[in-house]
């Protein structure tokens, strides 16, 4: 099975194609450029590196959130495009999940957490026992009441994501738990990881996951909260 995976959800902009257990091309950058500048030349840039025909692909995936507002609406009118015009099925992996699955075979629980801003991270709770498990499905809350939850499980937890260097500071005051930070190469989205995942997916094997398998009408962006400009308009008085 050929997959094409595309993640725009946070601060990378990455892209991979992976068949079977070989990854074929994985591309991503993160250079302070929107994703609007960078996803699209990283998609063709892979395309005719390893001369790539996008209909001999099986199945397209996607960061479907949560993370950046604009950057999940990008990726995901990317990949309603090449589903709909090449009719190939979508999978919507969430961003939590696939961020967790950079770290594959930890022993150790494993927490991704991304900045939402205003003092909260977007983040879940997993495992590998073996297979992968989730113990805590996304959510947007603050740092300290996800440190008491971990505390609460009381096993070393590994964090992951763009969400630790803002909040590492407060992780010696917060957590009775032990705890690692996971290196460079691990702590961000990575594509393959993305692909990796969405095939466990195809394969009806995510029991107890959050993301599914669709159509690429029926793909949505998955936001858990309200963006800036909806908060603003409500507190000055504007409703929902």
């Amino acid at each position: 099975m050929k997959i094409c995976a595309i993640d725009s959800s946070g601060l990378t902009a990455a892209v991979a194609v992976v068949e079977g257990d070989i990854t074929i091309a994985e591309y991503s950058i993160q250079t302070g450029l929107t994703h609007s500048q960078t996803l699209l030349p990283l998609l063709d840039e892979v395309r005719n590196r390893i001369d790539l025909d996008l209909s001999t692909i099986d199945a397209y995936a996607v960061a479907a959130g949560p993370g950046s507002f604009t950057g999940l609406r990008i990726g995901i009118a990317t990949v309603k495009g090449l589903g709909i015009a090449l009719d190939r099925p979508v999978v919507a992996v969430p961003t939590l999940e696939a961020l967790a699955y950079n770290l594959y075979g930890s022993g150790d629980i494993v927490c991704p957490i991304m900045d939402a801003r205003r003092a909260q991270v977007y983040t879940g709770i997993y495992e590998f026992t073996p297979g992968f498990k989730l113990i805590m499905g996304q959510t947007a809350e603050a740092f300290e009441d996800l440190c008491g939850q971990l505390n609460a499980i009381g096993r070393r937890v590994i964090f992951t994501g763009d969400g630790v260097p803002v909040f590492s500071g407060r992780m010696d005051e917060y957590l009775t738990c032990p705890y690692g930070i996971a290196p460079a190469h691990m702590s961000r989205q990575r594509a393959a990881s993305l692909a990796a995942l969405a095939e466990v997916y195809l394969r009806g094997e995510a029991d107890g996951l959050e993301g599914c398998v669709t159509t690429a009408d029926g793909l949505t962006p998955v936001y858990l909260r309200q963006s800036q400009a909806e908060r603003v308009r409500q507190e000055a008085g504007g409703g929902a």
